[in-house]
Order: structure tokens, then sequence, then C-alpha cells
């Protein structure tokens, strides 16, 4: 089974990230992007798959778009990145990426995890 998935953590308050707008992305032969699937954070976080069912993921370049705006205006605080894009290669063969996001205000970090 393909996968994509993704954890957001806010670190500045220790706790998940609800209830962000994340969107999965392909980059086009043409230089743009389709957007291939939208989906909120859960209670914890999470967005278990981003990949809708039928969908087929070939190799190429992916995209995760958070609204990082939305989520920090919720919590009446101002951020500094309004979205975050995590840009990440699928190759020949791979089938399961977990990417997730650790966000503060002023700042972000990401990897892959398993």
């Amino acid at each position: 089974m393909t996968r994509i998935s993704t954890h957001v953590l806010d670190t500045a308050r220790g706790t998940p990230a609800r209830d962000m707008s994340v969107h999965l992305e392909r980059h086009l032969d043409s230089g743009g992007w389709r957007v291939i699937a939208s989906a909120r954070t859960d209670q914890n976080g999470r967005c278990e798959q981003l990949i809708p069912e039928g969908e087929v993921i070939s190799p190429g370049i992916y995209r995760l778009a958070f609204d990082t705006a939305g989520y920090h205006t919720r919590q009446n605080e101002h951020g500094l990145y309004p979205i975050v894009l995590v840009t990440f290669s699928v190759r020949d063969g791979e089938t399961h990426f977990h990417i997730p996001l650790l966000l503060s205000p002023h700042g972000y970090t990401t990897y892959r995890g398993s």
C-alpha cells in the first residue's frame, strides 16, 4: 500500500497542531503543481493518509503545503512563515512516506519519519 502521512507538533506549546490544513501536491512537467489531496490534521496533529483511494503515486516531485498562518491565527499569535512547503522526491519502488513537521511561530523543521 502506498502511503503519505504527516504529523505536526507545535513545539512552542508542546502539543499536536490540531485542525491545520494540509495539501499534497505533485509537480507537473509544465512547471506547475496539481493538488492531489487536501486534509486537516486530527486531534493528534496527524493526517494518516493523504493519498486518495484510487490515486497512483508515481515517481516524481511532491510537496506538502501546510497552512501555518491559519493555525497561528487560531492560537492568537503571529507566525513568521504563513505557509510551510516541504518538497520531496518519490523514486521508483518507494511506497511509504511519513513527513513530520515540528513548528513554532518563528521556525520549523522536518525530516523523513518512519
